[in-house]
């Protein structure tokens, strides 16, 4: 059990194990909300029906997310298991539930991307899978750059946000690195729409 594992009273073993799930599960329940429209010819009824495409958009997502938000507060039961052996800091907890949200949240924007560009789930899905492992693995690769170039790489890659706030240190850089891909993903799946319309 990964609690057995941690000589210290935190979920941090917990936070990293979710984040590498997230990188194969999210795909799974991001890859129909837009392909599988296509695919049965119902995209064609919600672009006529009296919503805005960003409605649309914006209703899928908040939909995916209050569903990733619910499977997130069932590990709950892991910080209580922790607060009855031992005393947690529970400002580290938090930023870091707080970040495998933000992490959670930047992935399936992502997803919903990658559903838009097709009409295929499984090509939704892998592309997903190709975008999520690159962000993920990253740093993986930062040993064979130096300089800036280094720098950068480990920048756009998610371990070191999320790294920080599972340490209980909350930046405004972390933040607006998930904050401007959740909304950069979000504009460009509207954008995708907005050119099926067109």
């Amino acid at each position: 059990m990964v609690i057995d594992q941690n000589r210290e009273a935190s979920l941090r073993d917990v936070f990293h194990l979710m984040e590498f799930m997230f990188v194969f599960f999210v795909p799974l329940i991001t890859m129909r909300l837009f392909s599988e429209e296509k695919l049965t010819g119902t995209m064609e009824f919600l672009m006529t029906a009296p919503v805005t495409n960003a409605a649309i958009v914006l209703g899928k997502y908040a939909g995916v997310l209050v569903f990733f938000s619910i499977m997130i507060s069932i590990t709950f039961v892991y910080y209580g298991i922790i607060e009855y052996f031992s005393s947690p800091d529970k400002l580290t907890t938090f930023s870091g539930y707080f970040g495998i949200w933000l992490e959670g949240a930047f992935f399936l924007a992502i997803g919903m991307l990658a559903s838009s560009w097709t009409q295929n789930q499984i090509i939704a899905a892998m592309t997903s899978y190709v975008i999520l492992f690159l962000l993920y693995f990253s740093s993986s690769f930062t040993h064979y750059f130096n300089g800036n170039m280094e720098t950068i790489i480990e920048q756009i890659g998610t371990m070191s946000h999320l790294e920080n706030l599972v340490a209980g240190i909350v930046t405004v850089g972390d933040i607006t690195y998930y904050l401007s891909g959740i909304l950069l993903c979000v504009v460009l799946t509207h954008l995708s729409i907005e050119n099926r319309r067109s």
